[in-house]
Protein backbone atom coordinates (compact mmCIF):
# COMPACT_ATOMS: atom_id res chain seq x y z
CA UNK A 1 0.00 0.00 0.00
CA UNK A 2 1.30 3.52 -1.23
CA UNK A 3 2.77 5.65 2.18
CA UNK A 4 -0.19 7.45 3.85
CA UNK A 5 -0.31 10.39 6.10
CA UNK A 6 -0.19 9.23 9.99
CA UNK A 7 -1.74 11.50 12.74
CA UNK A 8 0.91 12.93 15.84
CA UNK A 9 -0.43 14.39 18.73
CA UNK A 10 2.87 14.84 20.65
CA UNK A 11 5.00 16.09 18.44
CA UNK A 12 8.05 18.15 19.91
CA UNK A 13 6.05 17.84 23.54
CA UNK A 14 7.52 20.20 26.15
CA UNK A 15 10.68 20.66 25.53
CA UNK A 16 10.97 21.40 21.56
CA UNK A 17 14.44 21.83 20.02
CA UNK A 18 16.75 24.75 20.09
CA UNK A 19 16.74 25.74 16.42
CA UNK A 20 20.14 27.74 17.04
CA UNK A 21 19.18 30.09 14.51
CA UNK A 22 21.69 32.80 12.81
CA UNK A 23 23.25 34.91 15.34
CA UNK A 24 21.40 33.78 18.56
CA UNK A 25 17.93 35.21 16.98
CA UNK A 26 15.44 34.34 19.41
CA UNK A 27 12.36 34.44 16.27
CA UNK A 28 12.58 33.43 12.85
CA UNK A 29 9.67 35.35 10.57
CA UNK A 30 8.98 34.61 7.13
CA UNK A 31 6.86 36.52 4.97
CA UNK A 32 4.83 34.85 2.23
CA UNK A 33 3.03 36.54 -0.49
CA UNK A 34 0.30 34.09 -2.31
CA UNK A 35 0.44 35.06 -5.59
CA UNK A 36 -2.61 32.92 -7.23
CA UNK A 37 -4.38 35.54 -9.69
CA UNK A 38 -4.74 34.39 -12.84
CA UNK A 39 -4.69 30.32 -11.70
CA UNK A 40 -7.96 29.88 -9.77
CA UNK A 41 -11.03 28.15 -10.56
CA UNK A 42 -13.06 29.93 -13.71
CA UNK A 43 -15.27 29.22 -16.67
CA UNK A 44 -12.46 30.34 -19.21
CA UNK A 45 -10.38 27.45 -17.37
CA UNK A 46 -12.90 24.82 -17.36
CA UNK A 47 -14.45 24.78 -13.92
CA UNK A 48 -17.77 26.44 -15.13
CA UNK A 49 -17.58 28.86 -12.08
CA UNK A 50 -15.99 32.38 -11.28
CA UNK A 51 -14.05 31.77 -7.80
CA UNK A 52 -14.41 34.41 -5.07
CA UNK A 53 -12.27 32.80 -2.37
CA UNK A 54 -10.29 35.72 -0.34
CA UNK A 55 -12.15 38.29 -1.76
CA UNK A 56 -14.42 41.51 -0.67
CA UNK A 57 -17.26 38.90 -2.16
CA UNK A 58 -16.18 35.85 -0.33
CA UNK A 59 -19.09 33.47 1.16
CA UNK A 60 -21.82 35.73 -1.14
CA UNK A 61 -23.84 34.05 -3.20
CA UNK A 62 -24.56 36.70 -5.77
CA UNK A 63 -26.75 33.91 -7.77
CA UNK A 64 -24.48 34.66 -11.06
CA UNK A 65 -24.95 32.48 -14.01
CA UNK A 66 -21.83 31.58 -16.19
CA UNK A 67 -19.16 34.40 -15.50
CA UNK A 68 -19.21 36.47 -12.69
CA UNK A 69 -17.22 39.62 -14.21
CA UNK A 70 -17.11 41.37 -10.38
CA UNK A 71 -15.69 38.19 -9.05
CA UNK A 72 -13.14 38.41 -11.85
CA UNK A 73 -11.52 41.76 -11.22
CA UNK A 74 -11.45 41.40 -7.81
CA UNK A 75 -9.01 38.93 -8.57
CA UNK A 76 -7.14 40.74 -11.09
CA UNK A 77 -6.53 43.78 -8.84
CA UNK A 78 -4.55 41.23 -6.98
CA UNK A 79 -1.81 40.97 -9.46
CA UNK A 80 -2.20 44.36 -11.07
CA UNK A 81 -1.84 46.73 -8.20
CA UNK A 82 -1.73 44.67 -5.06
CA UNK A 83 1.31 43.28 -6.49
CA UNK A 84 3.29 46.09 -6.92
CA UNK A 85 2.47 47.98 -3.56
CA UNK A 86 3.00 44.94 -1.49
CA UNK A 87 6.64 44.84 -3.60
CA UNK A 88 7.34 48.86 -2.73
CA UNK A 89 6.51 47.87 0.79
CA UNK A 90 9.23 44.91 1.17
CA UNK A 91 12.00 46.99 -1.11
CA UNK A 92 11.77 50.12 0.29
CA UNK A 93 12.44 48.28 3.78
CA UNK A 94 15.38 45.60 2.60
CA UNK A 95 13.00 43.01 3.63
CA UNK A 96 13.07 39.76 2.04
CA UNK A 97 9.83 37.56 1.41
CA UNK A 98 9.09 34.18 -0.08
CA UNK A 99 6.44 33.61 -2.76
CA UNK A 100 3.86 31.21 -2.76
CA UNK A 101 3.55 31.36 -6.80
CA UNK A 102 0.90 29.83 -8.56
CA UNK A 103 2.85 28.62 -11.65
CA UNK A 104 0.00 29.66 -14.33
CA UNK A 105 -0.58 32.75 -12.11
CA UNK A 106 3.04 33.63 -12.94
CA UNK A 107 2.96 32.56 -16.69
CA UNK A 108 0.22 34.59 -17.13
CA UNK A 109 2.09 37.99 -15.63
CA UNK A 110 5.54 37.82 -16.93
CA UNK A 111 6.32 41.21 -15.55
CA UNK A 112 5.74 40.45 -11.82
CA UNK A 113 7.13 36.76 -12.50
CA UNK A 114 10.51 38.92 -13.89
CA UNK A 115 10.20 41.63 -10.59
CA UNK A 116 9.80 38.56 -8.26
CA UNK A 117 13.26 37.14 -9.83
CA UNK A 118 14.90 40.06 -9.77
CA UNK A 119 14.25 41.08 -5.97
CA UNK A 120 15.75 37.54 -5.46
CA UNK A 121 12.54 36.45 -3.48
CA UNK A 122 12.26 32.40 -3.28
CA UNK A 123 9.41 31.15 -4.95
CA UNK A 124 7.80 27.93 -2.90
CA UNK A 125 5.37 26.03 -5.82
CA UNK A 126 2.19 26.88 -4.64
CA UNK A 127 0.76 24.45 -7.66
CA UNK A 128 -0.24 24.54 -10.92
CA UNK A 129 -3.02 25.73 -10.25
CA UNK A 130 -5.23 27.23 -7.13
CA UNK A 131 -7.54 24.68 -6.84
CA UNK A 132 -8.18 22.16 -4.17
CA UNK A 133 -5.92 19.16 -4.42
CA UNK A 134 -7.78 16.54 -2.70
CA UNK A 135 -10.41 17.14 -5.39
CA UNK A 136 -7.61 15.77 -7.96
CA UNK A 137 -6.98 11.95 -9.11
CA UNK A 138 -3.61 11.12 -8.35
CA UNK A 139 -2.23 10.81 -11.86
CA UNK A 140 -4.34 14.28 -12.35
CA UNK A 141 -2.14 15.60 -9.28
CA UNK A 142 1.22 13.89 -10.23
CA UNK A 143 0.48 15.96 -13.47
CA UNK A 144 -0.03 19.20 -11.96
CA UNK A 145 3.10 18.55 -9.60
CA UNK A 146 5.17 17.90 -13.57
CA UNK A 147 3.83 20.77 -15.18
CA UNK A 148 4.49 23.37 -11.86
CA UNK A 149 7.93 22.40 -11.38
CA UNK A 150 8.33 23.10 -15.22
CA UNK A 151 6.53 26.43 -15.34
CA UNK A 152 8.21 27.99 -12.69
CA UNK A 153 12.02 27.29 -13.92
CA UNK A 154 10.89 29.00 -16.86
CA UNK A 155 9.31 31.96 -15.10
CA UNK A 156 11.07 32.69 -12.56
CA UNK A 157 15.11 31.07 -13.88
CA UNK A 158 14.92 28.48 -10.97
CA UNK A 159 12.52 25.15 -10.35
CA UNK A 160 10.99 25.62 -6.78
CA UNK A 161 12.50 24.11 -3.82
CA UNK A 162 9.42 23.84 -1.54
CA UNK A 163 5.31 23.19 -1.90
CA UNK A 164 2.38 24.49 -0.56
CA UNK A 165 -0.71 23.48 -1.98
CA UNK A 166 -4.22 25.54 -1.92
CA UNK A 167 -5.74 24.64 1.80
CA UNK A 168 -5.26 21.02 2.03
CA UNK A 169 -3.18 18.57 0.35
CA UNK A 170 -4.79 15.11 -0.48
CA UNK A 171 -3.54 12.19 0.50
CA UNK A 172 -1.22 11.33 -2.12
CA UNK A 173 0.36 14.72 -2.08
CA UNK A 174 3.24 14.62 0.31
CA UNK A 175 4.17 11.16 -1.24
CA UNK A 176 3.64 12.75 -5.02
CA UNK A 177 6.34 15.85 -4.10
CA UNK A 178 8.96 13.09 -2.63
CA UNK A 179 8.64 11.24 -5.62
CA UNK A 180 8.66 14.11 -8.26
CA UNK A 181 11.89 15.29 -6.33
CA UNK A 182 13.78 17.88 -6.56
CA UNK A 183 11.86 19.56 -3.23
CA UNK A 184 14.04 20.43 0.35
CA UNK A 185 10.43 21.16 1.65
CA UNK A 186 6.51 21.00 1.53
CA UNK A 187 4.44 23.33 4.31
CA UNK A 188 0.99 21.49 3.93
CA UNK A 189 0.94 21.60 7.73
CA UNK A 190 -0.61 23.52 10.35
CA UNK A 191 0.77 21.69 13.12
CA UNK A 192 4.01 23.20 14.67
CA UNK A 193 6.16 26.30 14.93
CA UNK A 194 9.33 24.47 14.08
CA UNK A 195 10.49 22.77 11.24
CA UNK A 196 10.38 18.63 11.83
CA UNK A 197 10.87 15.82 9.74
CA UNK A 198 8.99 12.65 8.62
CA UNK A 199 10.22 9.41 6.26
CA UNK A 200 7.50 9.18 2.95
CA UNK A 201 8.45 5.99 1.27
CA UNK A 202 11.76 5.44 3.25
CA UNK A 203 13.00 8.68 2.28
CA UNK A 204 13.14 11.67 5.07
CA UNK A 205 10.93 14.70 3.84
CA UNK A 206 11.55 18.19 5.93
CA UNK A 207 8.17 19.89 6.62
CA UNK A 208 7.75 23.98 6.79
CA UNK A 209 4.47 24.38 9.22
CA UNK A 210 2.82 27.35 7.65
CA UNK A 211 0.12 29.61 9.07
CA UNK A 212 -4.04 30.36 8.24
CA UNK A 213 -3.80 31.77 11.91
CA UNK A 214 -0.93 34.82 11.19
CA UNK A 215 -2.79 35.32 7.62
CA UNK A 216 -4.34 37.90 6.23
CA UNK A 217 -6.99 35.69 5.13
CA UNK A 218 -8.61 37.02 8.24
CA UNK A 219 -9.91 39.98 6.35
CA UNK A 220 -12.05 37.47 4.60
CA UNK A 221 -14.02 36.51 8.02
CA UNK A 222 -14.51 38.54 11.18
CA UNK A 223 -11.40 41.53 10.91
CA UNK A 224 -12.21 44.72 9.44
CA UNK A 225 -9.72 47.05 9.76
CA UNK A 226 -5.76 47.49 9.42
CA UNK A 227 -5.33 48.27 13.09
CA UNK A 228 -7.07 45.14 13.74
CA UNK A 229 -4.98 43.08 11.37
CA UNK A 230 -2.07 44.72 12.90
CA UNK A 231 -2.35 44.50 16.44
CA UNK A 232 -3.48 40.58 15.84
CA UNK A 233 0.03 39.89 14.37
CA UNK A 234 2.10 41.95 16.33
CA UNK A 235 1.05 40.53 19.82
CA UNK A 236 1.69 37.05 18.07
CA UNK A 237 5.27 38.50 16.90
CA UNK A 238 5.55 40.00 20.28
CA UNK A 239 4.45 36.48 22.16
CA UNK A 240 7.07 34.78 20.10
CA UNK A 241 9.61 37.05 20.95
CA UNK A 242 9.46 36.72 24.35
CA UNK A 243 8.92 33.07 24.48
CA UNK A 244 11.98 33.58 21.99
CA UNK A 245 14.71 33.89 25.03
CA UNK A 246 14.58 30.23 25.88
CA UNK A 247 12.33 28.70 23.04
CA UNK A 248 13.10 30.23 19.96
CA UNK A 249 10.60 29.71 16.73
CA UNK A 250 9.61 29.93 13.46
CA UNK A 251 6.19 32.24 12.22
CA UNK A 252 4.83 32.66 9.53
CA UNK A 253 2.95 35.66 7.93
CA UNK A 254 0.70 35.38 5.52
CA UNK A 255 -0.11 37.54 2.63
CA UNK A 256 -2.41 38.04 -0.22
CA UNK A 257 -2.12 40.87 -3.16
CA UNK A 258 -5.88 40.95 -3.47
CA UNK A 259 -6.47 40.88 0.28
CA UNK A 260 -3.90 43.41 1.93
CA UNK A 261 -2.90 44.55 -1.92
CA UNK A 262 -5.60 47.33 -1.07
CA UNK A 263 -4.35 50.81 0.63
CA UNK A 264 -6.60 50.62 3.73
CA UNK A 265 -5.21 47.34 4.75
CA UNK A 266 -1.81 47.27 3.61
CA UNK A 267 -1.38 50.45 6.12
CA UNK A 268 -1.28 47.44 8.46
CA UNK A 269 1.62 45.72 7.15
CA UNK A 270 3.46 48.77 6.90
CA UNK A 271 3.00 49.21 10.70
CA UNK A 272 3.90 45.67 10.85
CA UNK A 273 6.89 45.65 8.75
CA UNK A 274 8.13 48.76 10.98
CA UNK A 275 7.55 46.95 14.48
CA UNK A 276 9.16 44.03 13.55
CA UNK A 277 12.35 46.31 11.68
CA UNK A 278 12.33 47.35 15.59
CA UNK A 279 12.80 44.04 17.28
CA UNK A 280 16.14 43.20 18.14
CA UNK A 281 17.50 38.98 17.72
CA UNK A 282 14.56 38.61 14.87
CA UNK A 283 15.64 36.63 11.77
CA UNK A 284 13.54 37.78 8.96
CA UNK A 285 14.41 35.94 5.87
CA UNK A 286 13.65 33.53 3.26
CA UNK A 287 11.67 30.29 3.61
CA UNK A 288 14.52 28.23 1.39
CA UNK A 289 16.59 29.95 4.04
CA UNK A 290 15.21 28.60 7.31
CA UNK A 291 15.17 25.07 5.47
CA UNK A 292 18.50 25.12 4.60
CA UNK A 293 19.47 26.02 8.32
CA UNK A 294 17.29 23.36 9.77
CA UNK A 295 18.55 20.79 7.32
CA UNK A 296 22.40 21.77 8.35
CA UNK A 297 21.66 22.65 12.27
CA UNK A 298 19.15 19.60 12.86
CA UNK A 299 19.83 16.72 10.24
CA UNK A 300 17.19 13.95 9.88
CA UNK A 301 17.75 11.51 12.63
CA UNK A 302 16.09 8.44 11.75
Amino acid sequence: MPWQPTRDFVGYGRTPPDPKWPNGARLAINFVMNYEEGSEPSVQDGEGHTELGLTEAHGLNQGVKGRDLAGESMFEYGSRVGFWRLLRLFQERGIPMTVFGCALALERNPEAAAAIRAAGYDVCCHGWRWIKHFELSEDEEREHIRLAVASLQKTVGERPYGWYCRYGPSVNTRRLVVEEGGFTYDSDSYADELPFWQTVEGKPHLVMPYSLTNNDGKYAGWMGTSEQWFSFVRDAVDMLWREGATAPKMMSIGLHMRLIGHPARAVGLERLLDHVAALDGVWVTRRIEIADHWRKVHPFAG
